[in-house]
């Protein structure tokens, strides 16, 4: 079962993606809450696979919530829910270590999807989000910097392929490696980079000109 934490202010939304969410028989939302404090408060004596984040909420909103568990709890997956297609929060989020940005419009099975994905190690991005942040981070800060010298073509090669979004299985299986190889690969370009998460990591292959 997929334990996800749902965090929305507002209960009437809440109920109704709650309900969404638990069409896939194998999700289950095993926690609820009306803040970001409030989801900071559950996930300190609760596990969950992936806490669905709203932005705008009282008391903490989504944003501060996600740098707290993502720091806290970084094997925690985050989805950033939000009614916002503002590109400035999307890039806040990621650069936060969200795993994920989506519109509340979205269809249910779009939802799942993406909740599938940030669980996978994907980067879950809904389309119109995508064609806003993009060209942002392909802007960077002018120049593309060079890579680390001390990343192997492997390495090169695996974050290529995160930078584009997929995930642990399909880099395997695009690169002829297991999952595991995968797995210690990315730990160690990331110790490499001292980068947090696989979500830095992408935005540091988009602003390097690996992808």
């Amino acid at each position: 079962m997929i334990r996800i934490l749902l965090a929305e202010d507002q209960a009437m939304v809440r109920q109704g993606l709650k309900m969404m969410i638990e069409t896939d028989s194998e999700m289950r939302v095993t926690g609820e809450a009306g803040s970001g404090k409030d989801a900071v408060k559950l996930c300190e004596s609760h596990a969950f696979d992936i806490i669905v984040l709203d932005i705008r909420m009282p008391e903490m909103n989504g944003l501060e919530a996600a740098r707290i568990i993502r720091t806290r709890w970084p094997q925690c997956k985050v989805l950033m829910l939000t009614t916002f297609n503002d590109e400035q929060y999307a890039l806040e989020a990621l650069k936060l270590g969200a795993n994920g940005y989506m519109l509340k419009d979205a269809e249910p099975e779009a939802l799942i999807r993406s909740i599938r994905s940030c669980l996978a190690g994907g980067l879950a991005l809904q389309d119109d989000v995508a064609a806003k942040i993009i060209p942002q981070l392909l802007r960077g800060t002018g120049e593309k910097q060079q890579v680390d010298a001390s990343i192997t073509p492997r390495e090169l090669a695996i974050i290529r392929q995160v930078g584009v979004g997929r995930s642990n299985l399909e880099i395997a299986s695009e690169l002829g490696l297991s999952v595991g190889t995968v797995k210690n690969h990315l730990s160690q370009v990331m110790d490499k980079l001292d980068l947090r998460d696989r979500t830095q990591l992408a935005i540091y292959a988009i602003r390097h000109g690996i992808v």
